[in-house]
């Protein structure tokens, strides 16, 4: 399960419209050439006002919405797309950092590797994924979610049990380091 996205418009036509800086992640409206707009006027004011200015908007959401011909995109697939040439389907920000589109922060991943790389939800009241207190046993249980299956670790009299056997599952599984981080 995931969320479709739009598909970006061609590579050419994105470094018309914005600069990337793979360095920092940040992406900016470049000066538009008046094919873009409907008249020489609506290009001039667009360019006063925007060439130059960081693209997108601090959203609610995790990550920076950018609005290009009518169209939301992620400021963070537009950045991916430009500096490889390639458009993928997920992305993971490594350091679970949705606004941080540093080149270095980003990975093309299938959903299961990027469900790999999740940070402790704030719900969590552990501290650990997939462990959790089982009131009616009065014990730690331990669990891990892998190929859109819950698998079930084993019920621990003490918490450390159930967080070792966790986190050998994570090893096994192949989970990300960064797994139930708060980077």
């Amino acid at each position: 399960m995931g969320i479709k996205t739009v598909t970006l418009p061609p590579l050419d036509y994105l470094r018309e419209i914005f600069n990337y800086n793979p360095l920092t992640g940040v992406l900016t409206w470049r000066a538009r050439p008046i094919e873009h707009f409907k008249t020489l006027r609506y290009c001039r004011i667009w360019n006063t006002r925007f060439a130059g200015i960081e693209a997108g908007s601090n959203s609610h959401s995790n990550y920076r919405p950018v609005r290009l011909d009518g169209n939301d995109y992620k400021a963070h697939r537009i950045a991916y797309f430009m500096h490889y040439g390639v458009e993928p389907y997920y992305i993971d920000h490594i350091n679970h950092d949705g606004m941080d589109n540093r080149i270095e922060n980003l990975r093309s991943v299938s959903n299961e590797e990027n469900m790999k790389n999740k940070k402790l939800r704030s719900n969590n009241t552990s501290g650990v994924n997939g462990v959790s207190w089982v009131k009616s046993r009065n014990k730690w249980a331990a669990q891990i979610g892998v190929d859109n299956n819950g698998k079930h670790l084993g019920y621990f009299l003490d918490f450390n049990g159930a967080v070792k056997a966790r986190k050998l599952a994570e090893i096994k599984f192949k989970f990300h380091a960064n797994h139930g981080k708060d980077v």
